[in-house]
Parts: structure tokens; sequence; C-alpha cells
């Protein structure tokens, strides 16, 4: 299972709940703020902690609370949070090598942990799958340390905002903190030219096309940093064997 004692054993489950320490400020207060949002739209309790334990996605429940509040149908408020996770659809692409070995079992419960910021803690520390039973056996603990810690503190801070709804005001607008926060790593990770060029063109296209419903504005900036990308990136050089096929040899 994810967290086995070979996982939690190892010095890599240490070093990710180390990384992820850092972050819990800025996500503390955006599941603080959104466990509050929850009990104030009209949700009941009960409600709001089934769907912190078990939805855990703060972007899709802040979309579909509103909608549940509002008496949408079920297929609108469904849509509303598929269309704020797509980018997972692009995550779990990534991520397709340095899982798909791991039981089924195995893969679900890492696709439900895994966030927006253990996606990016870890492939920043993992930039390539690996092949080694060994260095799969890191990844996957690295991998657990941090999304064990992540789970925990948003359930913690969106319980706590849960209790203490009737006392913090939802205007605070604590949740940006936890943007802040995504920011912030997400920008460490704009260690090439193409990397700084795809934050541009999607937060560029994001802001433009805010309007669009259902949070298309997500959608379609992934797509038009991945296209612009594909574009511009220039593709590997051959190697001298490969060339020497591709030209029929040397005779």
């Amino acid at each position: 299972m994810f967290l086995s004692p070979v996982y939690y054993r190892h010095a890599e489950f240490r070093i990710g709940a180390r990384d992820m320490l850092l972050t819990l400020p800025g996500f503390a207060a955006w599941g603080l703020m959104t466990g509050v949002a929850m009990v104030k739209s009209g949700m009941s309790g009960f409600e709001a902690v089934m769907m912190t334990v078990l939805v855990f996605a703060g972007s899709a429940q802040l979309a579909a609370i509103p909608l549940i509040v509002a008496g949408a149908p079920l297929w609108v408020i469904v849509a509303a949070s598929a269309c704020v996770n797509l980018r997972f659809v692009v995550f779990s692409a990534h991520l397709r090598g340095y899982l798909m070995y791991l039981p089924r079992l195995e893969r679900m419960v890492t696709g439900f942990l895994t966030t927006d910021l253990t996606y990016v803690l870890f492939v920043r520390r993992f930039p390539e799958p690996a092949v080694e039973p060994d260095k799969r056996i890191a990844e996957q603990a690295y991998l657990a340390g941090n999304s064990f810690v992540n789970w925990f503190n948003w359930c913690t801070s969106s319980l706590l905002g849960i209790a203490l709804a009737n006392v913090i005001p939802s205007a605070w607008g604590l949740g940006f903190a936890g943007v802040l926060a995504l920011l912030a790593i997400s920008c460490s990770m704009a260690t090439s030219r193409l990397r700084v060029v795809s934050a541009l063109v999607a937060g560029g296209v994001a802001v433009l096309v805010y309007s669009l419903p259902l949070k298309l504005n997500v959608l379609l900036a992934i797509a038009s940093a991945v296209a612009v990308c594909l574009a511009l990136e220039k593709p590997a050089p051959l190697p001298p064997s490969s060339r020497a096929s591709a030209n029929g040899g040397d005779a």
C-alpha cells in the first residue's frame, strides 16, 4: 500500500514531509477558508466534513459550493468540478512513467492524494522516472511523505474552518494565501526559457478568458501553453547510429 513500512521508513519519506512542511501556512489558510465557505453556504456540518475528507479538492469544492447553494442540476455541478480538475489529466499523463508498475489500488490511492503542490514538489525532485527498484521505492517514499503531510494539513485546517465558521468572516479571503504558496513553488520551477514562456502563456490566457463558464479558462490556458511549447521546442538531435540508419547506412 501507499504507506507501507517500505515507504515510511525510507529516508525520502522524511525529506518529502520536510519539503511539504515549508508550504503548510499558505495551504492551511486555504483549507481554513474552504471549511468556512462550506458551512456559510448552508451545508450541514456532517456534509462539510464528508466533503473535506472524501473529495479533497479545494478548487473543485469552491467551484461546486455556489452551484449546490443555487440548486443547480447535478450534471452542472459535476461538469464544473471536472473542468476545474482537468489539469490533473495532464499531471496523470506525466506521472504515468513513475506509477504504471504499481498495483492498481496503490495507483488509485496515489492519484487521490496527489495535488498541485505534491505534483510540483515530486517532479522537481525526480525529473525523470527511475528504472532501478531501489530508486523507484525512493520516489514513492518521497511522494508518500509529502502527500501524507499535505492531506493531514488540509483536513485539519478545513475541519477547523468548519468548527469556527461562525467566528471567521469569509471576507478575510484567506484562500488567496494558498494561491500565493503554489505560485511561489511554481515560479521556482521556471528554470528554462521554455518553462518561463509556458508559464506566461498559461497565465495570460487564463486571465484573458477568465469570464468563460465552468472554469474553462484553466483548460484553455493549459492547452495554449502546451501548444506553444510544442511549437517552440526543438527536437533532440538523433545519435549518429540513428542518423546512419535513417540514411540507409554508409553504403
